[in-house]
Parts: C-alpha cells; sequence; structure tokens
C-alpha cells in the first residue's frame, strides 16, 4: 500500500494519533496546505496550487519544495489537484490533513463529497483535523479502534438501507435510515466500534479527542 497525506487548507491541530498516522507516508502540500507541513515537521515532495494563499516567512526548506503551478481560474481545487498529483504517483492510500474547517465551507463539503467518490474507486481514505475523523462507509463491515467514550455520527449521503452498528451506546440492527435523518448523530463508542452497510454511501465522524468546552 502507499499512503500519500495531502496538507489540505482547513483546521489542523498536531495530535499523537496523526503523527502516527502520517508516519511513513509520502506528502503533498495543496497551497496553503504548506503551513500544516512546518507544524507537522515535513517535508512535502510537491507543491500544487494557484498560489495564492501562501503563507508569509515560510523556512527555506519549504519555501524551495518542488511546485506544480496552476492558474487562479481552473475547474478543480488546488485539493482536488494535489490529490490528482497523489493519484498519479500510485497513491492506494489517502491521509486528507486539514480536511475540515478553515475560511472555506464550500472546500470542506466538497472533501466530504470527494471522498466518498475516492473510496467508491478503491482508495482508502482518511480525513483529519487531528481532533476529528471522517471515514467514508460503504456497502461491507468496518470495525475501528477508537477508545470507549468517543463521539461519533454517521452522515448518511442517501438513503442507507441494513445499517448495523455494534459496540456503540445506542447500537442498531439492520435499520433504515432515510436521508438527511439526525437519527445516526451523536453516538458513543462502547467497546469495538463495528459498522455494517447493506446498501448506500455514509461517512463516519468521530471525536477522538475531547471536543473543547462551549
Amino acid at each position: 500500500m502507499s499512503t500519500f497525506t495531502i496538507l489540505l487548507g482547513g483546521d489542523l491541530i498536531r495530535t499523537p494519533r496523526l503523527d502516527r498516522q502520517v508516519d511513513g507516508s509520502r506528502i503533498i502540500a495543496a497551497d496553503a496546505g504548506i503551513g500544516h507541513a512546518r507544524l507537522l515537521g515535513l517535508v512535502p515532495e510537491l507543491w500544487v496550487g494557484d498560489f495564492d494563499s501562501v503563507p508569509a516567512d515560510l523556512p527555506a526548506d519549504l519555501a524551495a519544495v518542488p511546485r506544480r503551478t496552476f492558474p487562479a481560474e481552473k475547474d478543480k481545487t488546488d485539493g482536488e489537484l494535489a490529490i490528482a498529483a497523489a493519484l498519479e504517483r500510485g497513491a492506494t492510500s489517502l491521509v486528507l490533513a486539514g480536511a475540515f474547517g478553515g475560511k472555506r465551507a464550500d472546500h470542506a463539503f466538497l472533501h466530504l463529497a470527494l471522498a466518498l467518490r475516492l473510496a467508491e474507486a478503491g482508495t482508502e481514505v482518511l480525513l483529519t483535523s487531528g481532533a476529528q475523523e471522517g471515514v467514508p462507509l460503504l456497502s461491507g463491515t468496518a470495525g475501528f479502534d477508537y477508545a470507549d467514550g468517543t463521539l461519533f455520527s454517521i452522515l448518511g449521503f442517501s438513503e442507507l438501507a441494513g445499517l448495523t452498528v455494534t459496540g456503540a451506546k445506542w447500537p442498531l440492527n439492520q435499520v433504515v435510515v432515510a436521508f438527511g435523518s439526525s437519527l445516526t448523530i451523536s453516538n458513543e463508542v462502547r467497546g469495538r466500534l463495528d459498522i455494517a452497510l447493506g446498501h448506500g454511501r455514509a461517512l463516519l465522524l468521530a471525536h477522538p479527542y475531547p471536543l473543547p468546552e462551549s
């Protein structure tokens, strides 16, 4: 398996879990995502974008990263172009770091939909902000290593049929979930979390680290 980490422009905090997830992966930065390379102590092999959001005062090693430059007016986001570059280089697994938050909600929503499309094409995808993670859910069964008490939700991108959730405070057994339903929002891990889906497409959103106090 060839894992690439794509540094996107959304929010990112450094955690031991994130360090483990990106360890040994190849790195590509998408425009302003280069700033996360400094946070994580990484030097990308490629920097992709139109470079309209370059952080000031980059250290010399990051400023010298090879660039693939695109015009500001284009048909794809810098993030999607960076993902395409990773796939060209043989990526079979992607960590989309900085996929949530940031100044552009449209980009964050795109990353959710794009992750599902990539998963359907056979690419393993993890979206992360360091504090929150997203994993595409397609037909089949998947298990997760989250600690007891971890908050998670399942966001349906279609009607879900045959959804079974075990290892949770509120388990489900072969339920049908209407598109747009909040039934699967705000659950908690109890033991080993396993999710089986008969039909549909969804995204698991989990919070391995506590939410900030309101």
